[in-house]
C-alpha cells in the first residue's frame, strides 16, 4: 500500500514539475492574477490522475487484494469472537438451569 502511494505521489511531482515548466515558459497560461500556484497544482492533479489509474494498474490490484486479506482477517477475528461469546452465554444459561 505504501509502494502504491509514493509512486501515485511521484507520479503527481513528475506531472507537477513538467506543467510547472509549461507554465513558465508561457506554453500554458499563467492563470487569474495571483491563483499562479494553485493554477499548476490544480492542472498537475488533472494529468496526473489519469495516468496513475493506467500506468498503476496491477499495483492498485496488488494494494487491493492486501487490504480484502486484512478486512478478512478482521472479520475472521470478529467472528471467533462472536462464537467465543455466543459459547460463554449458552454455558452460563445451561449452568442456571
Amino acid at each position: 500500500m505504501l509502494r502504491y502511494t509514493l509512486m501515485r505521489l511521484g507520479i503527481f511531482v513528475g506531472c507537477l514539475l513538467v506543467v510547472g515548466g509549461l507554465v513558465y515558459s508561457g506554453i500554458l497560461p499563467r492563470g487569474l492574477g495571483d491563483s499562479n500556484v494553485l493554477w499548476v497544482l490544480l492542472l498537475a492533479l488533472v494529468v496526473s490522475a489519469p495516468i496513475s489509474f493506467v500506468v498503476l494498474r496491477k499495483e492498485r490490484d496488488r494494494a487491493s487484494e492486501q487490504v480484502v486479506a486484512k478486512v478478512d482477517r478482521a472479520k475472521a477475528t470478529l467472528e471467533a469472537n462472536r462464537t467465543q461469546e455466543d459459547l460463554a452465554d449458552d454455558l452460563a444459561r445451561a449452568q442456571r438451569s
